[in-house]
């Protein structure tokens, strides 16, 4: 095990290096602009920008250009200057980092309270009317774009503009002063965003269980004698969870990457998907460049959490 972990982590440095790489050729080689001119505004004049591009070593070789910035990531964790603030990349990550976190943390922790129950449910009751009806509505959430179920949450149930006034609107997050009062007004962006994807970690528990269900060590454990709830819960639910485990390691990734830019967009949550809005509204390249390669990091370190569990929720997999 401790073999495979040191594996994982070569195989996730080396990845992040091969990230690094390719988003430095589609910034730095292949722009769609002069990153001096980006950096020194529409009105600049020529001594300016190069001032810029000597000031940003853009005269260099591409090579060196290259280890000078895989050096800077690496070994002091600089992603470089805003073009529109001039204020360093991970300093304005990290701020609009725990808004994204919040919103991630909060809607995880709801659609695995929903996703999980309904899965199993759904899977020994199959073909019940209670599984038909979790299956039909889970398709219809599924099938429901995030941002039109943000809008419909705010016509029906925002305090501002809502049918039903009960929780807080768009731009709550932005006025709350305190921790509590901030997950207050995530209680809409969490159950917007955790909508979908539950309905879709359902339908693969539930997809999961059927056929676990039907393995020859479930019918051993019921021959045995077991009661049937340990027979699901210790068993089958321990063997199907694996898939779900991936999902949840990737969507967590993504989405403190900023993968929750609707959401974020809808009840204007300053956080990390709507600073890439704005960044590429801006042609801010170093903000994009620095929040592309955060993502690249938040996905390699979840996938290694998630490799790590599968020895602990599922007793077939074994790494030699």
């Amino acid at each position: 095990m401790a073999r495979y972990i040191v594996r994982r982590v070569l195989w996730g440095v080396a990845l992040l290096v091969i990230v690094t790489a390719v988003v430095f050729i589609l910034f730095y080689v292949l722009p769609t602009a002069d990153p001096a001119k980006l950096r020194a505004g529409r009105t600049a004049n020529p001594q300016l920008v190069q001032q810029i591009r000597e000031q940003l070593h853009l005269d260099d070789p591409i090579y060196v250009q290259f280890w000078n910035y895989l050096k800077g990531v690496f070994f002091h964790f600089d992603f470089g200057e805003s073009y529109l603030s001039q204020a360093p990349v991970k300093d304005i990550i990290f701020h609009r980092l725990p808004a994204t976190a919040l919103l991630v943390v909060g809607a995880v922790i709801l659609w695995l309270a929903i996703a999980i129950p309904v899965g199993i449910i759904s899977a020994v009751r199959r073909r019940s009317l209670m599984d038909r009806t979790t299956m039909v509505t889970s398709l219809a959430f599924i099938s429901a774009p995030v941002f039109w179920l943000g809008l419909v949450a705010l016509y029906l149930f925002a305090s501002d503009v809502g049918v039903i006034p009960i929780f807080p609107g768009q731009g709550s997050y932005t006025t709350a002063d305190s921790f509590l009062a901030k997950c207050g007004s995530m209680l809409l962006p969490w159950m917007v965003l955790a909508a979908a994807t539950a309905a879709i970690y359902a339908r693969y528990l539930r997809s999961s269980m059927i056929d676990t269900l039907a393995e020859d060590y479930i019918r051993t454990a019921r021959a045995k004698g077991l009661p049937e709830r340990q027979v699901i819960m210790k068993h089958a639910v321990r063997a199907a969870i694996t898939p779900i485990v991936t999902l949840l390691g990737l969507d967590i990734g993504l989405l403190l990457a900023g993968n929750a830019i609707l959401t974020e967009s809808v009840f204007v949550i300053p956080g990390v998907g709507q600073e890439i809005v704005l960044s590429i509204r801006r042609s801010d390249l170093p903000m994009i460049q620095g929040i592309v390669l955060f993502g690249a990091f938040f996905i390699v370190i979840f996938n290694l959490i998630v490799d790590i569990l599968y020895a602990f929720l599922d007793p077939r997999v074994r790494y030699q």
